[in-house]
């Protein structure tokens, strides 16, 4: 179905988004710069910032950084406009507030290098939240192979775990600037609904939570979202009979949790239309 094409480029380009966090980012950069593997460009990318962001990081001297500035678009247009200016043909992100552990690159690389059908490899993570280690509950247990299901449910990677050729977005596309959170959800259902994934499991990402400014924490009605990319997977032709079933039955699932939420709320009109959802999709 996907030809694939591998270039002989090590480099890894790696592409931070960021908004207002002069503190947060500074160890996110430093994370990125102290990898074991050296073959790197790193891109940020200032979506807007209000405050001093662009000047603390524009301080920094190291050849690799390439810092960038848009208009505030959102961290989907801004992966997407790193993802542009890039110049690796291994891509790999990191959010503003996490960090990486200094092997993570190169454990990744060593299986990339080794293994050329290899499209995507994440990692396991630790979790922290208020400074406190959390324990990840088994729904979000980190899988490989063909993870589609799993990722149907939830979003089965976190971004800043993953490494991936650079050829995957010429196959499956970049981030859909209209989604406002789960950007991420929408593109590993792009991604799993037609390659396997690779993971280490072996925790080489910090993921930080907690803080008042995270989209997750500011957001409600992520299903909304989820119930768009369903729609949009099951809308492509190439998708198989058996991943198609499984994407009905969770787009059921989801319709009507998300429509009895709304009914709770009054949003009858919403609530008619989410509920009815199903029935309308062939």
């Amino acid at each position: 179905m996907y030809q694939l094409n591998y270039l002989k480029n090590m480099k890894v380009s790696v592409i931070i988004p960021v908004f207002n966090r002069p503190v947060m980012v500074l160890k996110a950069i430093d994370s990125v710069l102290n990898q074991t593997w050296k073959e790197l460009e790193l891109i940020v990318v200032d979506d807007g910032s209000t405050d001093n962001t662009f000047n603390v990081i524009k301080s920094i001297k190291d050849d690799r950084l390439k810092l960038l500035h848009q208009e505030h678009k959102g961290v989907s247009a801004a992966r997407n406009y790193g993802i542009k200016e890039s110049c690796g043909d291994f891509i790999a992100f990191l959010d503003s507030d996490d960090y990486w552990l200094k092997e993570k690159l190169e454990k990744q690389m060593s299986i990339m290098l080794k293994d050329k059908d290899c499209l995507l490899i994440h990692t396991e993570e630790i979790w922290l939240k208020n400074g406190r280690r959390h324990n990840p509950k088994e729904k979000h247990k980190k899988r490989e192979g063909d993870i589609f299901e799993q990722s149907l449910k939830l979003c089965s990677m976190s971004i800043g775990t993953i490494l991936v050729r650079r050829k995957v977005f010429d196959l499956i596309g970049v981030f859909d600037e209209s989604f406002t959170v789960c950007e991420d959800y929408d593109l590993w259902l792009r991604f799993t609904a037609f390659f396997n994934v690779r993971l280490i499991p072996e925790p080489l990402v910090v993921r930080t939570g907690g803080h008042p400014d995270q989209l997750s924490q500011r957001f409600r009605g992520m299903d909304k979202f989820r119930i768009k990319s369903i729609l949009k997977i099951l809308n492509n032709p190439e998708l198989d009979r058996l991943k198609r079933i499984k994407a009905y039955e969770e787009l059921k699932r989801k319709c009507f949790i998300y429509g009895h939420g709304c009914r709770k709320r009054f949003r009858y009109g919403e609530a008619l239309y989410y509920l009815s959802l199903p029935f309308m999709v062939n």
